[in-house]
């Protein structure tokens, strides 16, 4: 499974994305809203391709959040976890 996380999110759940990445579980981390790498299991891993072939490599900056909610309350809503 592949999933999509800033570098803010990493930083403050580190230990929960090793645990999934140990499971089997990649992500790509954006910095500023870019694509900049990936974190993907050791054993058993996937050949996965330039990053230029990622989708969101090319995507545009999203910019700033006018709504009041932080990354980690958006990244929430994208998920489907509402307001855990």
């Amino acid at each position: 499974m592949s999933n999509t996380i800033n570098v803010k999110t990493l930083r403050h759940e580190m230990s929960r994305v090793i645990a999934r990445v140990k499971r089997g579980e990649h992500f790509t981390v954006l910095y500023r809203s870019r694509p900049a790498f990936r974190i993907v299991p050791l054993h058993g891993g996937v050949a996965l391709g330039p990053l230029e072939d990622d989708p969101l490599y090319g995507a545009e900056a999203v910019g700033r959040s006018t709504d009041g909610l932080t990354s980690l309350d958006h990244g929430r809503i994208l998920q489907g976890r509402g307001g855990e």
